[in-house]
């Protein structure tokens, strides 16, 4: 016995690696999808003014594993740097920023790539950096910046398609702005894991009436541990059937209809047995309102099938191959191909993996069903049954970014943060202050737009700018009060507000590069005084 004991190896174990133990938590967010497409990034940044905003984003996609940095500055480190830059030291004072900040940000995470221009003291040569490497995945910038450079930012963006994220800090203000090249469609967007159940209890396949037929034939000799244990979806399939039976054939989809049918259900539970009641018909009851509805398109999929797509590079994306699939299965079937997933609930675990299996049968067999449509259609031969598999499981999520080109007007946003504002003011004095509601943001992105190029600009100067914009902001008071404290900053910037700042962007960046997650559209604006962000499309 015992040489037979030891002559069996047992397997071996293999625990995770290096790298999933250093980017654990990050994997349980992303998965290895969106830490391989951030190890792929090259992030370019032109620096400019104070510039620790920019530094301090790169810090945050530094630490998660971009692949790799170039900071573009030809700014040399002064003694005011070492005091809003903790990514420089005494011994930089006279040096490039590029080079001190680049060398002292791959320490946070060695296995990133970072460079710097220009490489020696002078002028930096915009032009040269961006034909100096690959094809940038993604540009960010910060103002105050010269127009010239600009101008090569976006001209690149737009040749290459690349996503560009402006920043801005100054003194307790900041703002970010990001501009995306076309429509930007997300799939995976991380909707809430409640959300996602998609049982299709009033459209069952047969395959899932059948095992539920099958439980129920004799539910009333079934023992109490058995009934007791009947999953709330056979629970609901079988008391759904009776309810059409005494109700012409009807679903109970309105309100009343449901309170109705969860009495019903409830009713049906046991009660002679030492729990005094049944905590399968209790979950059933709880699952009525969210579960038995009619199918209807959610406000994202309705955009995906009526978007009209003008660009030929974005009529070749197999996102837009994949979406005519699936609203082709949809006209078909009148639902969405079936997620899969099943949520937890009391049953036996047999009864439980049989019934999860239907379901990821059903998902499987309709994911099938869209990749055939795929390959049968121009360009989709070479699409990846895997990315029509995560489209089927989050069809229902999927979010359009930048999908309409048209925006309010400034001076039509200027009227209702107005309006606003004086709701805010009227609500403060009737309620003696005790009831308070935000004021806009708009007036901070006014006066930090309007020292893009010019951060010495005075208050008198910067409210010139404003009334240009916006005419009727001329005599604002809020607007005024901007302009003074962007003026009184002088382009200066806090460590603790471009931090908070810097954290902020990379977080958007992070769901650019992975596709992942729902970006905000398109520019966030943040009060240091109030603690306050707000998000406009402009």
């Amino acid at each position: 016995m015992t040489e037979i004991v030891t002559s069996q190896t047992p397997p071996i174990l293999h625990g995770p690696s290096e790298k999933e133990k250093k980017y654990d938590r990050q994997l349980r967010l992303w998965a290895a999808t969106g830490q391989a497409a951030l190890e792929s990034a090259n992030i370019l940044l032109v620096n400019s003014g104070a510039g620790t905003v920019g530094v301090e984003t790169l810090k945050n996609l530094v630490l998660p594993g971009i692949g790799k940095f170039t900071i573009a500055d030809d700014a040399l480190v002064n003694e005011a740097d070492l005091g809003v830059n903790f990514f420089l030291d005494e011994s930089c004072v006279g040096r490039l920023r590029s080079e001190c900040c680049t060398k002292l940000l791959q320490e946070l995470n060695p296995e990133v790539q970072g460079d710097w221009y220009p490489k020696n003291s002078g002028v930096l040569d915009l032009h040269n950096v961006l034909g100096a490497s690959p094809t940038f995945t993604l540009i960010m910038f910060t103002y105050p910046i010269q127009k010239e450079r600009l101008a090569i930012i976006e001209e690149y963006a737009n040749q290459n398609k690349t996503p560009i994220v402006s920043l801005h800090s100054a003194g307790f203000y900041s703002y970010f702005r990001i501009g995306l090249p076309g429509t930007f469609p997300i799939v995976d967007t991380h909707p809430e894991v409640e959300k996602t159940a998609d049982l299709r209890l009033l459209n069952p396949w047969p395959e899932l009436n059948e095992f539920a037929r099958d439980m129920t034939k004799d539910i009333d000799a079934l023992d109490n541990h058995e009934h007791g244990h009947l999953p709330y979806v056979v629970i609901l399939l079988y008391y759904l059937e009776q309810w059409r039976q005494l109700h012409e054939g009807k679903n109970p989809t309105s309100y009343n209809d449901k309170e109705a049918f969860r009495v019903f259900v409830l009713s049906k539970a046991r009660k002679d047995n030492p729990e005094g009641g049944e905590e399968n018909f209790q979950e059933a009851g709880i699952a009525i309102n969210k579960n038995i509805k009619v199918p209807e398109l959610e406000a994202g999929v309705k955009e995906v099938f009526e978007h009209q797509v003008s660009d030929e590079i974005e009529r070749q994306s197999t996102f837009w191959v994949i979406a005519k699939a699936i609203e082709t299965f949809y006209q078909k079937h009148g639902c969405l191909p079936l997620p899969g997933a099943l949520p937890d609930m009391k049953a036996q675990s047999s009864v439980y993996v049989k019934l999860q299996n239907i379901y990821k049968a059903k998902a499987r067999k309709d994911s099938q069903e869209v990749l055939d449509t795929v390959r049968a259609s121009p360009g989709g031969k070479g699409v990846d049954p895997t990315e029509v598999e995560l489209f089927c499981k989050n069809a229902r999520f999927v979010k359009l970014i930048n999908a309409t080109a048209t925006t309010p007007s400034l001076d039509e946003l200027y009227e209702e943060e107005k309006a606003n504002d004086e709701t805010a003011e009227a609500m403060k004095i009737e309620t003696d202050g005790t009831f308070t509601l935000p004021m806009s943001n708009l007036f901070i992105y006014l006066a930090l737009v309007s020292t893009s190029h010019n951060p010495a600009a005075t208050a008198d100067e910067i409210m010139s700018a404003i009334t240009n914009m916006v005419p009727e902001a001329a005599e604002n008071t809020r607007a005024l009060q901007a302009a003074q404290e962007v003026a009184r900053a002088r382009g200066g910037e806090l460590h603790n507000i471009s931090a908070l700042s810097g954290g902020m962007v990379a977080q958007e960046v992070i769901k650019i590069i992975t596709k992942q997650y729902i970006p905000i559209e398109n520019t966030c604006i943040f009060d240091g005084i109030s603690s306050r962000c707000q998000v406009f499309r402009l």
